[in-house]
């Protein structure tokens, strides 16, 4: 099991920027692909971004291809999220998961998740 806990969250004006970071701890994170998903208010959860084990291949969601960089730090147990032009629509409750695999789109495909952080994008 790997324990995360997401930090980096908060409001900013469209265009801005954030980096999300995800502290991990537990089972080796090195061997676990990490991913991003999120959350907006009456919507299901999606897919952001992952990241496989030892870094190299990345994938994202069409609707942050550009804009949106996923990265990990295996000597730090961490992973970052940088996220750049944000838009409105990318406010959402950020979390943070560890695959069961190298690395998956598919949320069902992640054993252990964050509790979340809340990015607010205004106009």
């Amino acid at each position: 099991q790997v324990q995360l806990v997401e930090s980096g969250g908060g409001l900013v004006q469209a265009g801005g920027s954030l980096r999300l970071s995800c502290a991990a701890s537990g089972r080796t994170f090195s061997r676990s692909g990490m991913g991003w998903f999120r959350q907006a208010p009456g919507k299901e959860r999606e897919f952001v971004a992952a990241i496989r084990s030892s870094g190299g291949i990345s994938y994202y969601a069409d609707s942050v291809k550009g804009r949106f960089t996923i990265s990990r730090d295996n000597a730090k147990n961490t992973v970052y999220l940088q996220m750049n032009s944000l838009k409105p629509e990318d406010t959402a409750v950020y979390y943070c998961a560890a695959a069961r695999f190298s690395i998956s789109r598919r949320s069902d495909e992640y054993d252990d998740w964050g509790q979340g952080i809340q990015v607010t994008v205004s106009s």
